[in-house]
């Protein structure tokens, strides 16, 4: 069983920065592609960015230049640290992974960027 746990979100500021991070549970964490995804009120939830196992990125074109994903696999912890946040930005943030055909979701993390 694959157990995802978010934390790090809060209230910042416009211009300001947060981290996010996702603790996984289970053997498969270093050998999967980890993902943000996010949903803001009255939208669909959409794909923030995504990492390889070995690292390789891509991020959404709005977040493109600020947010940057990576991993840790020794501690199998996947973050999100964002930078220059709008309030454009503010949403629930959820980590993703998927195995055996099964997609995996945290709780999810309020992110709220306001003054």
């Amino acid at each position: 069983q694959v157990q995802l746990v978010e934390s790090g979100g809060g209230l910042v500021q416009p211009g300001g920065s947060l981290r996010l991070s996702c603790a996984c549970s289970g053997s498969i964490f270093r050998v999967n592609a980890m993902a943000w995804y996010r949903q803001a009120p009255g939208k669909q939830r959409e794909l923030v960015a995504t990492i390889a196992p070995f690292g390789s990125t891509n991020y959404a074109e709005p977040v493109k230049g600020r947010f940057t994903i990576s991993r840790d696999n020794t501690k199998n912890t996947v973050y999100l640290q964002m930078n220059s946040l709008k309030p454009e930005d503010t949403a629930v943030y959820y980590c993703n992974t998927k195995w055996a055909g099964t997609n995996y979701w945290g709780q999810g993390t309020q992110v709220t960027v306001s003054s």
